[in-house]
């Protein structure tokens, strides 16, 4: 029989740091909503990421959408090459401030591409708001709470 595989420890002091890094490596991270009493879950492509708040653009004839106003609380799974992962707990809230969204239209080249117009009525962005992020090194098993605060950085843009 194999030995099982040791993770690397984790300093606490790190954890930031080391979920930070995760989110950074996984372009397109799996969100978790539910639709009624299913759970649905699928990869998306953040177009903005401030610490653990993650901006998500989507199209209002979506399934997401419904269920999202049905119920905004969700999770994002972020997964490194390393298979190091990040959960990230929150609530999604319909952005509305024009000068964010002006500033995430002008960040990326593949919602101007396919939508054309940031007045677009299809679309729609989402802020994460994270109630809860965990980190876990691959073959841990175990997570690891990371502060809220340990987020801090600036903004991202994603995308191509």
């Amino acid at each position: 029989m194999s030995k099982r595989p040791e993770p690397e420890p984790v300093d606490p002091a790190r954890l930031g740091e080391l979920a930070r890094a995760v989110i950074a490596a996984d372009r397109f991270p799996r969100l978790a909503t539910v639709d009624g009493d299913q759970p649905r879950v699928r990869p998306v492509s953040p177009v903005r990421t401030d610490g653990f708040t993650v901006y998500v653009a989507n199209l209002r004839r979506y399934h997401k959408t419904a269920e999202l106003e049905a119920n905004p609380k969700c999770e994002l799974v972020y997964l490194a090459p390393d298979h190091d992962q990040v959960r990230i707990t929150g609530v999604a809230e319909v952005v509305r401030d024009r000068a964010l969204l002006d500033e995430i239209w002008r960040t990326n080249p593949l919602l101007r591409a396919y939508l054309g117009s940031p007045d677009n009525p299809e679309l729609v962005v989402y802020r994460i708001r994270p109630t809860r992020v965990r980190f876990m090194r691959e073959w841990a098993l175990d997570y690891h709470e990371v502060p809220l605060g340990a987020g801090a950085q600036e903004p991202s843009a994603a995308g191509p």
